[in-house]
């Protein structure tokens, strides 16, 4: 595997590499922290751009990435990548550990994501993202005035008007369908996201 990262002090793990066991909880979150720091770099951006360009997979540079980032811990790559397979099973219920597991998966895709669609509408699709967010929260803080039963019974109905938009036209109902459904149920207004 050819490294394009100039990595200090090479690896790790003088002669052998770990290839039995787990992987601990330190060398995970150490691999979580280094993922993060790497994908951040402007030369990991042009390498998953240029991957794009060249018709591969983004997911294939990422991958690469991960199993330097193992031999720089002296873990083997092979079995580095197979444990992040059983991460959510193995520590299922170390829930600082899940929910900095499921943030390294988010980077990775979002990483992927914004080398397959290019910076300027990476960056749309996150603000579109950002707008829908904020109109979800708004519309949970009025739900949240709303009696419990009342809250059970508007979301068992949202959850059979979503089921039928999507049986009738096959796509799921927008942020703006389902507060406009909102709406309607409760005559109220949404604030708007800015």
């Amino acid at each position: 595997m050819a490294s394009y990262f100039s990595w200090p002090g090479g690896t790790s793990g003088a002669g052998q590499l770990q290839s039995s066991g787990m992987l601990t909880k330190e060398q995970l979150l150490q691999l979580f922290r280094d993922f993060a720091s790497v994908l951040a770099l402007p030369e990991t951006k042009n390498r998953l751009a240029e991957a794009i360009s060249d018709k591969q997979e983004a997911v294939n540079v990422t991958t690469e990435i991960q199993e330097e980032l193992f031999l720089k811990m002296g873990v083997d790559p092979k079995f580095g990548i197979e444990s992040l397979g059983k991460v959510n099973i193995v520590y299922a219920d170390d829930r600082d550990l899940m929910i900095q597991f499921y943030q390294f998966v988010s980077a990775e895709e979002m990483a992927c994501e914004e080398a397959e669609l290019g910076p300027e509408a990476f960056a749309r699709k996150m603000e579109e993202v950002k707008k829908s967010q904020q109109q979800q929260m708004g519309m949970l803080r009025q739900l949240r005035g709303i009696p419990v039963d009342e809250q059970q019974a508007f979301l068992q109905e949202l959850q059979s008007k979503m089921h039928e938009a999507q049986s009738e036209s096959g796509a799921a109902m927008t942020t703006q369908e389902i507060q406009e459904f909102f709406e309607q149920q409760y005559g109220l207004d949404q604030p708007k996201a800015s």
